[in-house]
Formats: structure tokens, C-alpha cells, sequence
């Protein structure tokens, strides 16, 4: 059975390159026969992995070269081998008793991550499910650590580029939908700060209790990077968490132009990071950093009698003691096989790539007499419209391009015009299809 896997996966990798970026053909006999309940007696293997086969060719492919829509996911091969054998040894590692040398493997790539971001000794580590349940844990963390108990007049800064989980998540921790203060954007669509300290100084007047600053570090519109020094300054002065929300652009800081763009994140009391992006690695991996790692335990930590004996070690953490998670599957070996096998320059290798392709892609566009592409891509999205064009051009246009089956862009609004989006951090896009993504989209708008 697994030799028949390892070919399915072969030969699923190898279509990637020509298959379709998008396809619905077929949809619905498909989904009525997905339908039926699992049957009485047992089903061949093979016949299985051609339903799951032709399930996975349905919608998105978000593993092909040419899919550069919204943030592209990875799903690096080692990391999926990594998966298979966590999957098989199924150790428990929510706590460090059942497994210390997983957690062990685990805590190794979080302290090198803490290291890699100018964090000191008492931060931590964890990883989440993704970066919406990172966001949601650093919000938490800050309100306890803030606000204690008493916390419905409390006031979080966004800007408006913001991502829509850190709305959400402050909702789940309870907070009021108003206690989210959207903070205006300057011309390159980053937090203004002298709009950021008005709005803590208005707020202050009326009796409520700033306690939190969220900034981006790649937007999901533009990737914009709002200015992480200034807005730490203001939340130091103003006695502020300061949250880094890096979901897409914080892997980034493994090249020297990442770490220059992102001066400042090394100030954050949190940083989410999600290295299903910019590690290439599957879905559903996600991080969380903090600086103080006893205010993530205080937020979060809820001991049972019934539980292994809690870790008194620091170095060997219970992971259930900082995030809501108690059940968790041993996400770190999705990270340490990779990083061990390929090593980390081949990372930084694979994101300085990005970095490249999204300035050829960024100059070819604006360069084209029938297209704008206003903000120089700050990491490896880029934002572009049809000059002079009407929204429904640019519609027009990513249905045009979208529909060639080679290319998958998405769309953002800013400002209040559609733009077109191409978000280039897939370990399967390399040069030969960037440029064949470029012509294809000058071709299309002429």
C-alpha cells in the first residue's frame, strides 16, 4: 500500500507543472458520488486513490507552479514524509512527559526561530494550526497581560490593511466588536503613526484603555510592511503590546533584504509567523512567538489532575500550556525533517528567489503602457490594475488571465479600486513561469 502511495504522489507532482491552475469540469457527479456513506465491505486501495485523485484535480490547485493567487501554500514533499511518519509513531506531545524527545526536536526549531528574530532567552515558541489561531493566542495573551480581568473597555490599533483574523480573533476573546480602532495608511498603504498615537489619545480622553498594537508585516492586499520601529516606539511609550502579525511575510527575515525590510519586528511581544508560507511547508502549520514566555503561560495555562506531570523544565515546555490546544498532532517534524535534510540555505535560497521574481514582475508590469502597478513590491506581492481602467476592467482581466489555466491570480480592494494580485511564494515557481505569467497577463490587458 505504500509503494501505490508514493507512485499516486509521484505522478501527482509531475502534473503539477501542465496541469490546470483552476478546474470545476465535472464537479457535481463527482460530489453526489463523494456523497454515499463509507460502504459495508472493504474497497481496493487503488480504486481509492483514483476517487482521491480526481477529488484533489477539483477547484484550486494551490500546489501548481502557477497558482500566485492570495498567499500560495507549499506542500514541500519532506514535510508530507515528515507528516507520514509523525502520523505513524503518533506520539502525544501536547505535554513534555509522554514524548520529551519529540518536544525536544520541536522546541529546537522554535528556539532557533526566536534566535533568527532578535528575541531574548525568556521568549517562546509554539506552534498553532495556522496563523489565525496565532493571532488569536497573541490577543489573548495581551489582554491577560494588559487588562486582567476587567477588559470590555479595552482598545486594539489596526490598519486597515490589516488581515480580517485579528478582528475575529479579538471577537472570540471577548472583546466588543468596537474595541478594534482601524488607524489610516499613507500613500505605500502602511500605518500611519502620528494617525496611530491620535487615536490611543482620543481614546484615552474618553475613558477607554488602549492596550494593544497590532502592525503587518505583509499586508495581504499589497505586502506592505508597516513601519515595525516607529509603531514599536509608540506602543513602548504608550505602554502597548506590540503584535507583529508576519503570517506572510516574517520567514522574510532568513535573507539579508528580508531582514532589512522588517527592522523593528525584533521589538514585538509577539510575532505570528506561519511557515506553511514562507517555509513551503502544508497547510495547517502555523507559529507563535513571544518575548515574555510566562505571559503566553498565564494566558493560557488551565492544569488537570488527570494530565502527565506538568514540565517544571523551561527548556522542555508543555506546549498545552500555551496555546487553547490540548489534542495537538506533532506538528514539529514538518519543520525539523525539512530544515535538517535540505538545510537552511536552501530556504533562504528559495525566498531570495521569490524576492527577485516579484521586482521582474513588478517592472515588467509597470513598465507595460496598458497597466499600473503602483507600490514597489517591499517582499513578493504585486498589486496591478489596468491603467486608467474601471474595476470591471480589471474583473474582466482576471477572468481573461484565469481562464488560460496557466495562471491564478486573485483580486484585493484598495482604496477603493480592484486590484490584481500576484503573490509569488511557491517552491515550484521559478523563472521560465514567472515570465510566461508576465506575457501572458501584458497579452491579455493589450
Amino acid at each position: 500500500m505504500g509503494a501505490d502511495v508514493v507512485d499516486f504522489v509521484t505522478r501527482f507532482i509531475e502534473d503539477r507543472y501542465d496541469a490546470q491552475t483552476s478546474d470545476y469540469s465535472g464537479l457535481e457527479p463527482l460530489l453526489r458520488s463523494l456523497s454515499a456513506p463509507p460502504p459495508e465491505h472493504a474497497t481496493a486501495l487503488g480504486q481509492l486513490l483514483d476517487t482521491i485523485e480526481k477529488a484533489a484535480g477539483k477547484g484550486f490547485d494551490t500546489a501548481n507552479p502557477g497558482f500566485v493567487g492570495y498567499i500560495p501554500g507549499g506542500g514541500l514533499y519532506s514535510a508530507a514524509l515528515a507528516d507520514f511518519v509523525a502520523c505513524v509513531v503518533n506520539r502525544y506531545t501536547g505535554v513534555a512527559l509522554p514524548a520529551p524527545a519529540l518536544v525536544q526536536m520541536e522546541v529546537s526549531v522554535l528556539t532557533w526561530l526566536c534566535e533568527i528574530f532578535g528575541l531574548p532567552a525568556t521568549s517562546q515558541g509554539v506552534l498553532t494550526p495556522g496563523g489565525s489561531m496565532s493571532n488569536f493566542s497573541a490577543i489573548v495573551a495581551a489582554r491577560t497581560s494588559k487588562l486582567g480581568e476587567r477588559f470590555l473597555d479595552g482598545t486594539l490599533y489596526v490598519s486597515a490593511e490589516v488581515h480580517h483574523s485579528i478582528a475575529k480573533s479579538a471577537l472570540i476573546a471577548g472583546l466588543p466588536r468596537d474595541a478594534v480602532r482601524i488607524v489610516s495608511t499613507d500613500d505605500a498603504l502602511r500605518m500611519d503613526t502620528d494617525a496611530l498615537r491620535q487615536a490611543i489619545s482620543a481614546d484615552r480622553v474618553r475613558g477607554r484603555t488602549p492596550f494593544l498594537v497590532v502592525a503587518s508585516a505583509g499586508t495581504i492586499n499589497s505586502g506592505a510592511i508597516d513601519p515595525l520601529a516607529d509603531v514599536a516606539k509608540v506602543a513602548e511609550e504608550e505602554q502597548l503590546w506590540f503584535h507583529v502579525d508576519g503570517a506572510y511575510g516574517g520567514f522574510f527575515q532568513l535573507t539579508e533584504r528580508g531582514r532589512q525590510a522588517l527592522q523593528g519586528i525584533e521589538k514585538a511581544d509577539s510575532i505570528t509567523l506561519d511557515p506553511h508560507k514562507g517555509m513551503f511547508l502544508p497547510y495547517g502549520t502555523g507559529c507563535l512567538l513571544a518575548r515574555d514566555g510566562e505571559a503566553l503561560r498565564r494566558a493560557h495555562e488551565v492544569r488537570a489532575h488527570y494530565l502527565p506531570r506538568p514540565s517544571e523544565d523551561p527548556d522542555l515546555p508543555d506546549f498545552s500550556s500555551f496555546t487553547p490546544e490540548l489534542t495537538r498532532d506533532f506538528r514539529g517534524l514538518r519543520l525539523w525533517l525539512p530544515l535538517h535534510l535540505h538545510g537552511v540555505d536552501a530556504f533562504v535560497r528559495a525566498l531570495d528567489e521569490k524576492l527577485d521574481l516579484a521586482r521582474f514582475v513588478h517592472d515588467r508590469l509597470d513598465g507595460a503602457p496598458e497597466l499600473e502597478a503602483p507600490w514597489p513590491p517591499e517582499l513578493s506581492l504585486v498589486a496591478f490594475r489596468p491603467l486608467n481602467g474601471t474595476n470591471e476592467d480589471a474583473e474582466d482581466l482576471l477572468d481573461r488571465v484565469n481562464s488560460s489555466g496557466r495562471l491564478w491570480l486573485s483580486s484585493a480592494p484598495i482604496r477603493g479600486d480592484t486590484y490584481l494580485r500576484m503573490c509569488i511564494l511557491s517552491h515550484r515557481s521559478h523563472p521560465v513561469r514567472i515570465r510566461e505569467a508576465v506575457e501572458l497577463i501584458v497579452s491579455s490587458v493589450a
